[in-house]
């Protein structure tokens, strides 16, 4: 489900006015109900929200549009999702609530956190699960301006990424980034998230077990319930490992823990398959990179898991009935992104 809480845009409307733009015509434009803005009992379309976003920063000049509104945003806009993190007895146990049930705040979305294996860092990741996703440049920039400020409020006031990473080339200077994250950035990622020390997991939090139980009681009632099937699970999988250029059936079945063959029967079922599943992946993530970064046909082939900078074309033919270059150009034009 495309949905997420009105919260999601809180402060939006006055971001918008203060940088000389028209809030309630952007957010007409995208059929967002303004009395829905900044309420968490009320859903919006998450894809109305990513295109307000991408609208906005055009129409008020701001390239750093979604960074600025995670300024403005904390961990108010998860209602009582925030209060578990809160009582949590320590930030990796904050978190771990927050992932639980993110879908309480959004279905759309998932984040993540991840601890390397007998190592001193931890990754924190933000995906979007939709299928073909809408632009959402400014929609990922303000969700990790809003974790960054989430890990500050757990963590302590000392807490900086020790990289940041999106998937995406630089909406603005890349200094103006490296100003607000206050590290390293790496773009054209493989994913959006940051690194950060593994050891701020186990900070104590001033937890309350009594109010933690009670809310996540709470949370169990409303977690809104997901239609996840087989060929989801295998979609993430795919999209997870693809970069690798380590994806193949018996790696994802393995996942999964099922036989290669129980997985074909159950995708079969579902009227589809393994093949038809990773050339849909490659397919959004070629449009998507081709769009949003100047990322070089040749790396972008085997980001993809493609043999080479040939199979790429043929493929961008097969889907789009034009080359990656068009493609891009294409996408470029209708974006009003720059040309080159």
């Amino acid at each position: 489900m495309s949905l997420i809480r009105g919260t999601a845009l809180l402060g939006f409307a006055d971001l918008v006015s203060q940088l000389n733009g028209d809030p309630d015509r952007l957010l007409a434009a995208y059929q967002l109900d303004r009395e829905a803005i900044g309420d968490h009992e009320r859903f919006v379309s998450y894809r109305s929200v990513a295109g307000v976003l991408e609208a906005a920063a055009q129409a008020t000049g701001a390239g750093d549009f979604g960074r600025r509104l995670g300024s403005r945003q904390g961990l108010e806009i998860l209602g009582p999702l925030g209060v578990a993190a809160r009582t949590a007895p320590t930030v990796g146990e904050a978190l771990l609530a927050i992932e639980n049930y993110m879908s309480v705040y959004s279905p759309a979305l998932t984040v993540g956190v991840r601890a390397e294996p007998a190592g001193s860092t931890a990754t924190f990741e933000w995906r979007i699960d939709v299928s073909r996703p809408p632009v959402h440049r400014q929609a990922a920039e303000l969700a990790l301006g809003v974790a960054c400020r989430v890990f500050r409020l757990l963590a302590g006031d000392d807490f900086l990424p020790l990289s940041v990473q999106l998937r995406h080339e630089p909406l603005v200077d890349r200094s103006d980034y490296v100003d607000y994250f206050g590290c390293p950035i790496d773009f054209s990622a493989s994913r959006y998230g940051f690194v950060f020390h593994a050891r701020i997991l186990k900070r104590p939090l001033r937890s309350d077990s009594a109010v933690h139980a009670v809310v996540q009681d709470y949370l169990d009632t409303i977690v809104v319930p997901t239609t996840a099937t087989t060929v989801d699970a295998v979609i993430r999988l795919i999209r997870r490992t693809l970069p690798t250029g380590t994806l193949d059936l018996d790696l994802v079945a393995e996942q999964l823990a099922q036989h290669r063959r129980t997985l074909q029967r159950q995708l079969a079922a579902q009227g589809t398959s393994f093949a038809r599943l990773v050339d849909h992946v490659r397919r959004d993530e070629a449009e998507r990179y081709l769009r949003d970064t100047d990322m070089p046909l040749g790396q972008l082939a085997g980001l993809l898991a493609l043999s080479e900078q040939s199979a790429l074309t043929r493929a961008c033919h097969r889907w789009f009935g034009a080359s990656p270059s068009q493609v891009r150009r294409s996408a470029r034009s209708l974006s009003g992104a720059p040309v080159e």
